[in-house]
């Protein structure tokens, strides 16, 4: 068996050689056997952390405290990272102690032994490429995390976001297909005034809009770094100048428009735009639900329901019931919602158990956070390619549904009155007619002046 032995303060392992992660991986590896879900679940963090260790390395060589040898040596082995070579060597469980500790010395050694590679060595030769004199100069987990995990989740968001928007669109094309098909409007499961099917789907478009916008101004709270904070903000063993440079490089290599957090102190222990960018993904889940809610109630049928609209058939629906569909696709993402909501409560406690200079359960924020994300990004995906662009309208269902509706009566109030509108509505219910004959029959108003009425109560 090809092995190495490897030693640190606490003694020796012996790693099998194909491994590009040195013994402290292996240590976290042993304790932190959780989720059975690896680092490398999120190659978006994994890009990141080498991101961010090609811009110390780079930062480092600049001020002259790491050796252009070893610095650009590091730096290919950083961009091969980047490029989604070595993503498997990253083994450390997504749920672990230490505040991300094991993920940085998880990063550190792959680097480092890659590094070794490029200039000759065999893995394990630290003396030429040491994974925390080298590596990780001029730094410490409680800024390398936090700033790789900032870069990887602005990342994601603007992913969420261009979904979110081929959403919307979608809705919106909806609300102008179905603009002219009246329907009843309903409050608390009871007929109430009448609309259009278009305004339905306009104001979907408008909630998930709306959202949009938050999420973007969650996402730009990401961008505050403590890069350069090291251990508890003072940036202390760290050279002059370090920060601005290292982040100035983050901001080029990334791609995202970084910057320095105002107060480092505070922003090494600050996990507030976690919960904020948290708390925005529980309002589109949220929200996305309640719009899956209604798509189902409005499918509902075909036959005894309300049966206003038809969402596309995906799957059989009853082992027992031929024939049968349901509406499969809104169900998976009221799922997806309701997973995201209660990882929203976890993202909040572990916020709030930080204390003093730093907040020691950032692992599982992120791994709830990358969850959210993925999931609603995927799930809005599949409900606009196999739920909303597929559903077509039953305009004959939604008239009849108006016209039996007492509450056309409404639009009716300013010209019969309260009491008089009171009564036929009540009349209407207890004769099974519609509201509009019973107008016409009773000589109150002309059909035409009755249609006209409606029409200006829906503002068309």
């Amino acid at each position: 068996m090809d092995i190495r032995t490897e030693s640190d303060s606490l003694g020796e392992k012996t790693i099998l050689n194909e491994y590009y992660f040195g013994i402290q991986t292996q240590r976290a590896v042993e304790n932190f056997s959780i989720t059975d879900i690896p680092l490398s679940i999120d190659p978006e963090m994994v890009s990141a952390l080498a991101m961010v260790k090609k811009a110390c390395a780079l930062a480092n060589s600049e001020l002259s405290v790491l050796d252009q040898e070893k610095a650009v040596a590091i730096v290919q082995a950083c961009d091969e990272i980047i490029d989604g070579r070595f993503h498997k060597e990253f083994v450390v469980d997504v749920i672990q102690g230490g505040a991300g500790t094991s993920t940085n010395m998880n990063a550190n050694e792959v680097i480092a032994n890659r590094a070794l590679e490029i200039l000759g060595y065999k893995k394990g030769v630290y003396e030429h490429v040491h994974p925390l004199n080298h590596v990780n100069c001029s730094q410490s987990t409680n800024d390398v995390y936090p700033s790789a995990l900032r870069v990887a989740l602005f990342h994601k968001t603007q992913v969420l976001l261009s979904t979110m928007e081929l959403l919307q669109q979608a809705f919106q094309n909806k609300a102008v297909e179905f603009r002219n098909i009246n329907k009843v409007g309903r409050t608390q499961l009871q007929d109430a005034v009448p609309m259009t099917l278009g305004m339905e789907f306009g104001a979907y478009a408008t909630a998930i809009g709306e959202d949009i916008h938050q999420l973007s101004q969650a996402a730009n709270l990401l961008l505050d770094l403590n890069l350069g904070a090291t251990a508890v903000g003072t940036g202390i063993n760290t050279p002059d100048g370090y920060c601005e440079k290292v982040i100035a490089y983050l901001r080029d290599i990334s791609g995202a428009p970084v910057r320095k957090a105002e107060n480092l102190i505070e922003a090494t222990w600050d996990t507030g735009d976690f919960v904020q960018l948290s708390g925005t993904l529980k309002r589109y889940a949220t929200k996305i639900s309640k719009i899956c809610n209604d798509l189902r109630l409005l499918s509902s049928g075909p036959l005894c329901g309300f049966g206003e609209i038809n969402l596309p058939k995906m799957q059989p629906g009853s082992s027992i019931m031929p024939g049968k569909v349901n509406p499969v696709i809104p169900e998976v993402v009221n799922q997806i919602a309701y997973d995201v909501i209660g990882k929203d409560v976890t993202v909040s406690l572990a916020s709030e158990a930080g204390q003093l200079q730093l907040n020691a359960f950032e692992p599982v924020i992120a791994n709830c956070l990358f969850l959210s994300l993925g999931m609603l990004n995927r799930g809005s995906s599949v409900l606009r390619e196999k739920c909303v662009e597929g559903i077509t309208a039953n305009h004959e269902r939604c008239e009849e549904l108006l016209n039996k509706s007492v509450g056309i009566v409404t639009a009716l109030n300013p010209i019969l009155g309260y009491e008089v509108t009171a009564k036929l509505a009540q009349e209407a219910v207890a004769e099974g007619k519609s509201i509009k004959k019973l107008v016409v029959e009773k000589e109150f108003l002309p059909a035409e002046q009755v249609d006209a009425l409606l029409q200006k109560a829906m503002g068309l």
